[in-house]
């Protein structure tokens, strides 16, 4: 008897072990599914703040403000992706996302540093992300004061003492007092949608194939788009309803601001909603189990978080990860919703988004239709 209970139990394990073996859908999410997620997490989880990209306004056009101009490009925290000839250009940019950084050189920099007088220097940041913000001050501190020694120990020698010669202006944009909850809570929204509209719409049709009905569905009269529909709607109420749940926690709870309009928020969110819904149903299409397409979806959202600019700047990333990037629908939707409730910008901004949104979306949608009516027939 004690001997006929091990080899009951290995005879278990031998046959869970086969199934798992034929079944051809879950052993590449056991296998091969760490793998990239390993590989994506090393390369996105940086607190590294890199390539910055920065604007540059100088007002002062001589070699010592070329000098220091210098020293960020070489700093490999900033990249200098714009010259502008007056500072008033900088914002459009920072609007669009096309900057995070502005640098404005007043004029009589260098005489003022001839004079051995305090040389101020103006730095804007864009505040909508406070962590991003809060690293990129701290360099730009670092750099100016490597730069302001150097000027020193050219005049003064290099045991000289005397105060700074370069001093920053700091001005921060769109969250001034940097608070990390203005930041997350766009965020949050955007991850909430993508949970329930992708993972719950995929298990929601899936759980029809388990339990038999879904049989009864396609002798009906309904028809696979009518199906389809029927199964959609539901959790874009449901996403919808959480949009406004949170914006409304967000803004009487947390204080955070919504600058622009919530309007074309839900608007533009109906792209995202599109692309996530074209998703969970492209998983159904995929899986047989809602266990399944819960794993799938479980292996599909950390990617989404990590590679999107939810939590780590894009711009830190390996260049073949921000490539990579933009294969993210949710890189885009937070593009968008940053840019609404902290920046206040409209729709003559935040339209390549909008469009990378659209075109994500009826792509995807029309490729899970075609499968899962495929499937159907």
């Amino acid at each position: 008897m004690r001997t006929e209970r091990p080899r009951r139990l290995r005879t278990l394990v031998k046959k869970e072990f086969i199934q798992i073996r034929r079944d051809r859908r879950i052993l590449p999410i056991l296998v091969i599914m760490p793998v990239l997620q390993l590989v994506i997490l090393g390369y996105a989880v940086s607190s590294d703040i890199k390539n910055l990209r920065t604007a540059v306004c100088d007002l002062d056009r001589t070699p010592a403000s070329r000098a220091l101009i210098d020293r960020f490009a070489t700093s490999g925290y900033f990249d200098i992706r714009h010259m502008v000839s007056d500072d008033r250009q900088i914002k459009p940019l920072v609007d669009a996302g096309q900057a995070r950084v502005g640098l404005v050189i007043p004029p009589r920099f260098a005489a003022r540093l001839a004079r051995q007088e305090t040389a101020t220097i103006q730095l804007l940041l864009d505040g909508t992300d406070s962590n991003t913000a809060t690293v990129a001050q701290g360099y730009v501190t670092q750099i100016v004061n490597a730069e302001a020694t150097r000027i020193l120990a050219e005049r003064l020698g290099p045991k000289a003492a005397a105060p700074a010669a370069v001093e920053p202006t700091v001005r921060v944009w769109f969250n001034p007092d940097l608070k990390s909850v203005n930041f997350m809570v766009p965020g949050v929204v955007a991850l909430i949608l993508t949970i329930v509209t992708m993972t719950m719409t995929a298990t929601a049709i899936v759980k029809e194939k388990e339990r038999g009905t879904i049989e009864q569905l396609i002798v009906s009269p309904i028809r696979p788009v009518q199906l389809m529909l029927g199964k959609a709607i539901p959790f874009v109420i449901i996403g919808y309803a959480d949009i406004l749940l949170v914006i409304s926690v967000g803004r009487l709870w947390f204080r955070v601001p919504i600058a622009g309009s919530v309007t074309l928020l839900l608007c533009l969110s109906g792209l995202f909603i599109m692309t996530t819904l074209g998703l969970g149903l492209l998983i159904s299409t995929m899986s047989h189990t809602q266990q399944q397409a819960m794993m799938l979806g479980f292996f599909a959202n950390p990617p989404f978080m990590l590679l999107s600019g939810f939590i780590f700047p894009i711009a830190s990333m390996p260049e073949p990860m921000q490539y990579l990037t933009y294969l993210i629908p949710l890189r885009y939707f937070l593009v968008i919703i940053r840019g609404i409730f902290l920046k206040g910008v409209g729709l003559d901004v935040l339209w390549p988004q909008a469009l990378a949104l659209a075109v994500f979306g009826v792509a995807v949608l029309v490729l899970s239709a075609l499968r899962f009516q495929k499937r159907l027939g």
